[in-house]
């Protein structure tokens, strides 16, 4: 019996750890480049009430059997962001990241960087996945390129449509979208995971402009369990006293009027991601977060975690 008694315990010990060792993805921001409150915008009330921040835009990758940890997108949060996922994922050492890939170089994707560098955490060889383009502006352009020059950071290639293997388990796949190209090209990322998978695309310009170039939303939806898409705007007039319709985002109430006609399991999957901050989705119990949940999809919210051994949301 007494036997027993020790193989029930080491097996509800060993159980909960199997679980977690799953790898996940964690949100760490869901707001525009600048985040909400925006510098220059003094009456909003996230100056005053912490309930109504939230971070620029970045998810990380925790793979908790291996210990790795990765970061989509280098935010001017980085240092908050990073101390959300040390609390989630505990490291070894600071940084203890195993890499960060980059979407593209408008500055709330990849500012973060400054951070590794030698007057804030000195790290070593940090690798970061970018494209051609991008690689070339961070290697050219000061400081980016000190980071590069002491081997802060590692830059590692990224090729549209070839998957990056981070271990058996875990791939990254960059997908090329049409956006603003000033410095760099502009990707999204499949993220494979054992079981389940996820779609990561913060910034794109519209998804007709897609469609002309021989890809449809509704395709890479199709190949994934969640979707983090473009929700930058919600509507045309927002701003007020700007004509909205040339900004190179897809509005909300256009994604949700093209998404209408998906079958309502292809709909939850979406989560809107990137929202600016006058953007009122942005905010629960808000009429646009309602119009949004009444179409069947969802505003993503920071510190939820994807699990990619059952695309179960928590």
């Amino acid at each position: 019996m007494r036997h027993v008694l020790r193989f029930t315990l080491a097996l509800a010990i060993w159980l909960p750890r199997v679980a977690h060792a799953d790898p996940y993805l964690l949100v760490l921001g869901i707001a525009q480049d600048g985040g909400a409150p925006q510098a220059g915008y003094p009456n909003e009330p996230g100056w005053k009430d912490a309930a109504f921040r939230r971070h620029a835009t970045s998810l990380a990758l925790v793979d908790p059997a291996s210990g790795g940890r990765w970061l989509f997108d280098a935010t001017p949060d980085f240092p908050e962001q990073l101390e959300m996922l040390d609390q989630a994922a505990p490291p070894k050492n600071r940084p203890d990241l195993a890499g960060i890939f980059l979407t593209h170089a408008h500055i709330g994707h990849y500012a973060g960087l400054i951070y590794l560098g030698k007057e804030v955490i000195g790290a070593q060889d940090v690798p970061v996945w970018a494209m051609p383009r991008m690689q070339q502006f961070l290697t050219d352009n000061g400081p980016w390129q000190q980071l590069v020059r002491l081997h802060n950071i590692a830059l590692q290639p990224l090729t549209a449509g070839t998957p990056v293997l981070l271990n058996e388990r875990l791939k990254v796949t960059p997908i090329l979208v049409p956006h603003r190209q000033e410095y760099s090209e502009v990707v999204g990322f499949r993220i494979e995971g054992p079981k389940s998978s996820v779609l990561f695309i913060p910034d794109i310009d519209s998804w007709t402009q897609w469609d002309e170039q021989g890809t449809r939303i509704e395709a890479e939806i199709a190949k994934v369990d969640v979707a983090y898409l473009d929700g930058t705007f919600f509507a045309n007039g927002e701003i007020p006293g700007r004509d909205m319709s040339g900004f190179p985002h897809p509005f909300i109430s256009t994604s949700l009027a093209r998404f209408a006609a998906l079958p309502a399991k292809e709909r939850a999957k979406i989560r809107f991601i990137h929202l600016n901050h006058t953007n009122a989705a942005l905010w629960p119990g808000s009429e646009a977060r309602r119009q949004v949940e009444a179409a069947g999809c969802r505003v993503a919210d920071e510190g939820e975690r994807i699990d990619l051994g059952t695309a179960a949301v928590r």
